[in-house]
């Protein structure tokens, strides 16, 4: 049986990954791959919620070390120091196991060796002092850095900023968009809206009953509005621009649309072919730009899931908040509009353009479709009405367009935050 220790040092390896090398958290889990899956879980979960509470974390640390050792000298000091602060106050773990753990790490490493009495010390007195400090804090201030604290109290308001900072700090639960809406009762999950079931964010996927025959696919219930849009799509062409990993090409396909799947990563594109492999759904592939792209004709439907800075995911991807700054949302936003122009050229007279992201800023959500507006007077805005989010007022904004929240549906355990706006060409 396992002490936990290969666990704690993937752990290890995975926050320094992040931290230092800027490496994503999906990337970096997968090196987990050697590990017993009782280990790999452990590992996953001491990575994913060091990441989710490191603003708490870092702030408990700096009470009790108020000079942090250089890491050039320290090795992996302070990965090992958030680590075990996150197993004593989030994971519930046994002190006596958190802290002897983290002192064999150090113990076993070079540089964090000369160091292993900080550690001790120092994880003794968040043991015994960190709960209170804990209490004080201000977990939704210090958990959201500066930059996205200030733009969303400017979009949305303090109260509702708060509200978007406490929904990150409990893991995302498992949605499935079910081909089949019958199929529900086999899976015991909480039905949402339409053919979207909830199950719990522990959830094994893939020894879920149905998994295998394909009957379902992971989305999240916002995630899975955008094509609802469109109405009845059955024999229509629905161009799906970057369409990787797939969910709403499915969900498209599996409504009788004739589509047309455009993604630029081979890699990506490749995954998308084995999501209707397995679910047995139909689609034209083009690996290409959707920049470059020429379809045949223009189309009555076109959507384009645009990539963006994705914050209205933290959810999960706890590592975002210290991957993305303030530029990444000016290059995502300058992108995008390159997209959306290409987009509205694919679009038949009277067609439909959906615009998607999954992102909370203004300038890659309600400013884009402004923006695109004034420069394409050959489009107008297409109003969302409540009928088209199955009666969820909440979910429009004041402009028509839909705009999610990770705080709402909170009470059964929230929804990432999206964006979609409809464009009919005249």
């Amino acid at each position: 049986m396992s002490d936990g220790i290969p666990a704690r040092a993937a752990a290890q390896v995975i926050l320094s990954d992040v931290l230092r090398k800027h490496r994503t958290l999906d990337g970096a889990l997968e090196q987990l791959g050697h590990l017993e899956p009782r280990d790999a879980g452990f590992a996953r979960a001491i990575a994913s919620e060091t990441l989710r509470r490191l603003g708490q974390i870092e702030a408990l640390i700096r009470n009790f070390v108020p000079k942090s050792p250089p890491p050039h000298k320290a090795g992996p000091t302070l990965e090992i120091l958030y680590a075990g602060a996150c197993e004593l106050l989030f994971l519930n773990v046994a002190p006596h196991a958190a802290v002897d753990a983290a002192n064999r790490l150090a113990q076993a490493d070079a540089k964090a060796v000369h160091f292993k009495s900080l550690v001790n010390a120092v994880l003794r007195r968040v043991a015994r002092d960190g709960p209170a400090v804990l209490a004080e804090q201000d977990a939704a201030r210090l958990n959201t850095p500066d930059w996205m604290w200030t733009r969303w109290c400017g979009t949305y308001g303090e109260e509702t900023a708060r509200a978007i900072a406490m929904a990150h700090a409990a893991p995302a639960a498992t949605d499935l968009v079910l081909k089949d809406a019958t199929f529900a009762g086999r899976l015991g999950g909480m039905p949402l809206i339409g053919n979207v079931v909830r199950l719990p964010a522990s959830s094994r996927i893939e020894e879920l009953p149905g998994f295998t025959a394909g009957h379902w696919w992971v989305q999240d219930i916002a995630s899975s509005l955008p094509t609802r849009l469109f109405g009845d799509v059955a024999g229509q062409t629905v161009i799906d621009l970057c369409a990787a990993p797939g969910g709403k090409t499915m969900q498209l396909a599996a409504r009788g649309a004739n589509v047309i799947a455009v993604e630029r990563e081979p890699d990506r594109l490749e995954r998308l072919a084995e999501n209707l492999k397995r679910t047995g759904l139909a689609a034209t592939l083009v690996q290409g730009d959707a920049r470059d792209f020429v379809p045949e004709s223009p189309a009555p439907f076109v959507l384009l899931d645009a990539p963006c800075t994705a914050t209205g995911t933290i959810r999960r991807h706890p590592d975002l908040p210290w991957l993305k700054s303030a530029s990444d949302v000016t290059f995502c936003t300058q992108t995008a509009a390159e997209l959306l122009a290409a987009a509205a050229k694919m679009v038949a007279p009277g067609g439909l353009l959906a615009f998607a992201v999954c992102s909370l800023e203004r300038e890659e959500c309600v400013e884009q479709i402004e923006d695109f507006l004034r420069l394409h007077h050959e489009f107008a805005r297409e109003p969302i009405g409540e009928a088209d989010v199955l009666g969820h007022a909440q979910w429009l904004s004041a402009e028509g367009d839909l705009r999610t929240l990770p705080c709402y549906l909170q009470e059964i355990g929230g929804m990432d935050g999206f964006f979609a706006a409809l464009l009919r060409r005249l």
